[in-house]
């Protein structure tokens, strides 16, 4: 146990001190020298966005060992000590755009630019060149995600109890599950990771659909979430978190997060307007609201919303009563999923991934402690319904909802025929 524990501090050390050691700029050269640090940013043909952030960082001792013990150690210290700088000037270019913004009290920079073209094909990583100003420019460079032509559609997830466990977002946590605990140690849901990348596949098998996270965690877990998702092998794609975490004297409480992720999905929906959105959450937290109201505002966009069922308390069946409601007088579907093997059969049914993809799902998921639980319910919504009542019974949701009591049920309520993507081609 102990060499195990030592083995996982010390990629622990590894993945906290990374953004010290990746940071572009004079950190690493000068005392006291301007770090950029530009997370993974979204966009369109005609518009892409980023948001990074600008240090003040201290250097590193030139020739020593960077895998050193007292080095990791040493660059731990100096992420601890560096220091946010407002009021920095950054300079973006990208297919022949260009724009300056400044930093804000919290060292953050956010950039929006309209490209006139694309450098290289749609569908890949695609470089953002960053110049921060100072004595000396510091050229830096980012990276921004275009969907190909391809893609057929928008899939936005909720991360905390809908990617990983409750609790795995929080710094010591992570690491300790990460890096000490056996390689899964339930860090992630079961059958997640085959799920997302049968959704970034489609079923088309290489539509490089977006996947956009949202998480509520602050922005220091940035690169933990990276090292999470690539150890699990779950697609990459921009993570926007809802909270910057700014706090102070006169804010010493976290910003609120749910006005920011109905604001985050609207300004998808407006930046890809020609595709179908498929909404993942969970229904612990604020989720059903939020995917409530969109699909409210925005009627035969969201094609499905799978919300997985962590949670069955009165306050919760409420809400997923509402969002039930909501989804079936849009013509959409909704499934409060057990497990991912559920979510995956319904994607597989309303054409998002292929047969042989559910199949993927249900051998990663063979290792959990609970097999997948089969669908309990399914709910067809009437025709014409004006009201939630009108569409659908609440009392029909709230009974499938308690299931048998000893594992969270999966219950389906969507029209009788219900929308779907039309069949791809291979």
């Amino acid at each position: 146990m102990a060499s195990r524990v030592r083995r996982g501090a010390t990629k622990a050390l590894r993945v906290l001190t990374r953004p010290v050691r990746r940071a572009q700029g004079h950190g690493g050269a000068g005392l006291g020298g301007l770090v950029v640090e530009p997370y993974r940013g979204y966009g369109s043909r005609d518009e892409i966005f980023m948001i990074g952030r600008v240090f003040r960082q201290s250097p590193g001792i030139p020739g020593e060992d960077p895998d050193s013990f007292r080095a990791q150690w040493r660059d731990l210290r100096r992420r601890i000590a560096r220091r946010t700088v407002a009021g920095a000037a950054i300079t973006a270019r990208f297919g022949g755009d260009a724009t300056r913004v400044e930093t804000d009290r919290d060292g953050y920079f956010r950039l929006r630019l309209q490209p006139r073209d694309l450098p290289g094909q749609p569908g890949a990583w695609h470089p953002v060149d960053l110049v921060l100003e100072d004595t000396t420019p510091i050229p830096a460079e980012g990276a921004v995600f275009i969907p190909p032509d391809g893609c057929r559609c928008v899939v936005i997830s909720d991360i905390d109890d809908t990617v990983m466990h409750t609790g795995v977002a929080n710094k010591l946590k992570m690491l300790w599950r990460l890096f000490v605990e056996d390689a899964d140690s339930r860090v992630a849901f079961p059958g997640v990771a085959a799920l997302y990348r049968a959704l970034h596949a489609g079923a088309g098998g290489a539509e490089g659909n977006p996947m956009l996270y949202v998480s509520r965690a602050p922005w220091g877990l940035y690169e933990m979430l990276s090292e999470f998702f690539q150890r699990h092998g779950i697609p990459v794609g921009p993570v926007l978190f809802l909270r910057e975490w700014g706090l102070s004297w006169t804010h010493p409480l976290p910003r609120r997060a749910t006005d920011h992720k109905q604001a985050l999905i609207r300004h998808m929906l407006s930046l890809y307007r020609d595709l179908p959105f498929v909404l993942i959450g969970d229904s612990g937290q604020h989720d059903p609201e939020v995917y409530a109201q969109i699909v409210e505002e925005h009627p035969g966009r969201v094609l499905a919303v799978y919300i997985r069922n962590v949670s069955n308390g009165a306050t919760r069946v409420e809400e997923i009563v509402r969002l039930a409601g909501a989804v079936a007088r849009a013509g959409s579907s909704l499934v409060l999923a057990a497990d991912s093997v559920a979510m995956a059969e319904h994607a597989a049914g309303i054409g998002l991934i292929t047969a042989d993809a559910v199949a993927r799902v249900a051998d990663e998921h063979a290792g959990a402690d609970t097999p997948p639980r089969r669908e309990t319910a399914r709910i067809t919504a009437e025709p014409g319904g004006t009201t939630t009542e009108a569409a659908i019974s609440p009392d029909a949701v709230a009974d499938a909802l308690v299931g048998d009591g000893t594992v969270p049920a999966t219950v389906v309520v969507e029209p009788e025929c219900p929308a779907s993507l039309p069949r791809a081609t291979v």
